[in-house]
């Protein structure tokens, strides 16, 4: 996590408590000649709206520019993770059973690095993913990536 990205979170957290919201994800990354401050916000039901994004963002906003943590101009943006929002902590796992998933391995698992299916469970540490003719048991430490995923 960088600085700016840690400063942020610490300057966020009040803001989302107040307003019964979870942190996602945070990204501050340059595109081009130009910075980017991403926050990735969710609620319990998983139904956050654009009013909710815009009052994060400027509540988020006004604490920014009282501290000034950032040295360079950057484009602010708030929003839902969206339908392949990532998986990241034993929450988000334990949120996403019996949903689609998506997971790259760092090593090989069963043979393979990547995993798409249903997360049938997730206990101790492990998830169990049932793809389309073999179900796996991958666990927390062999994760490089997750998501939730769409199905057509």
């Amino acid at each position: 996590m960088s600085k700016v990205t840690q400063i942020v979170e610490e300057l966020l957290a009040p803001i989302l408590t107040d307003m019964g919201l979870e942190l996602v994800d945070i990204e501050y990354k340059k595109e081009g000649s130009n910075w980017f401050l991403r926050i990735f916000i969710d609620n319990e039901t998983g139904d956050i709206d654009i009013d909710e994004c815009s009052a994060v963002s400027e509540r988020l906003s006004q604490r920014l520019d009282e501290t000034d943590p950032i040295p360079n101009a950057y484009f602010l943006e708030v929003s839902s993770p969206g339908a392949e929002r990532p998986l990241r902590n034993e929450r988000d796992f334990r949120k996403a059973v019996g949903r689609h998933v998506h997971i790259t391995t760092k090593e090989p698992v069963d043979g393979a690095t990547v995993f798409e299916g249903e997360l049938l469970s997730f206990e101790n540490g492990e998830l169990t993913v049932k793809e389309a003719k073999k179900t796996h048991v991958i666990t927390l430490e062999q994760i490089d990536s997750a998501r939730m995923a769409i199905v057509f």
